[in-house]
């Protein structure tokens, strides 16, 4: 094996480090968010910091764009960015950081169930397995209870379906990258998708929330809102730049291997910080990561 391609290899196992490390940490930022702000503020707040750092990408190929294209971006903004992010910090105001992180990882098997219900692509065999497996993990994971093993339905954190329903979101945002973008790149349909749901997200933060009076009179603010920045700026723009490096220059399956070791991370900080797992939390974990690897190798996922 030549040099280079050590070389190669290195800076991409080196990447994919970097990437779940980021991403792994945006479930515990999203917690400190919350500890000033609300799930709204956070969610806003956070594609505000992450369209505003791409703006010197996006901006200049606005021109070039059809209609056609706005449209799908704006789709594309929606459910890849806008509505999850909302969605997670809403999640988060009941559900641990370090399971928000494990749940995240069904994305890759929302991407083969949303494909095969509206972009006639199929489910293999090895799809419904890991399916199966996965929401078994699930179903624990939801129902898990303090002092008394397994709850019942009526036990159900129903903000676990937050989570989910994001998941969901990405599994459309995926497939429509796919089928319905062929000349931009990666990069840009990331940019300019954020940009175009900018203008929403500031308005809704100025006009629809107490975001500026708790910045500006509540103690603690800054530093919850820093957290939330760089929540924005490495958790969503910086993070997808170097996804689609590693897609690029590694495979795609290499690059979706961060799906199984971002909740690792979740986990770590969700310890750190003191959240209580339960030994059924723990079998849940392994259920949800071996039901999505075995059920899918090759999609690919985002946070």
């Amino acid at each position: 094996m030549s040099t280079t391609t050590n070389d190669s290899n290195l800076r991409n196992w080196g990447l994919l480090i970097l990437l779940s490390l980021i991403w792994g940490s945006s479930f515990i930022l999203i917690k400190r968010g919350l500890e000033v702000f609300s799930a709204g503020e956070v969610g806003a707040y956070r594609i505000v910091a992450a369209a505003t750092f791409l703006l010197p990408l996006s901006i200049p190929r606005l021109k070039n764009l059809d209609k056609t294209q706005i449209k799908n971006l704006i789709i594309v903004g929606l459910v890849g960015s806008f509505i999850p992010a909302f969605l997670f910090a809403k999640a988060q105001t009941q559900l641990s950081s370090s399971l928000t992180g494990v749940l995240n990882a069904l994305t890759p098997l929302a991407v083969v169930v949303i494909g095969a219900l509206f972009f006639n692509s199929k489910i293999t065999r090895r799809n419904g397995i890991g399916l199966a497996i996965a929401f078994i993990g699930v179903f624990i994971l939801v129902t898990v209870k303090e002092g008394s093993g397994f709850g019942a339905f009526a036990d159900i954190n129903s903000h676990a379906f937050y989570v989910i329903l994001a998941c969901v979101c990405y599994g459309f945002n995926l497939n429509i990258i796919k089928y319905r973008f062929q000349k931009l790149k990666p990069i840009e349909i990331t940019a300019i998708s954020l940009i175009m749901v900018l203008p929403m997200a500031l308005i809704y933060l100025m006009a629809g929330t107490q975001f500026s009076y708790k910045v500006v009179n509540i103690d603690g603010a800054l530093p919850a809102l820093g957290y939330v920045t760089l929540l924005g700026v490495m958790g969503t723009a910086i993070a997808l730049i170097i996804f689609n490096v590693m897609v690029k220059t590694a495979t795609p399956v290499f690059a979706a291997s961060v799906t199984y070791i971002i909740p690792i991370v979740a986990i770590f900080w969700g310890v750190l910080d003191g959240e209580v797992l339960l030994f059924g939390h723990y079998i849940g974990i392994v259920a949800v990561i071996i039901g999505v690897w075995f059920g899918n190798r090759k999609k690919v996922t985002q946070p």
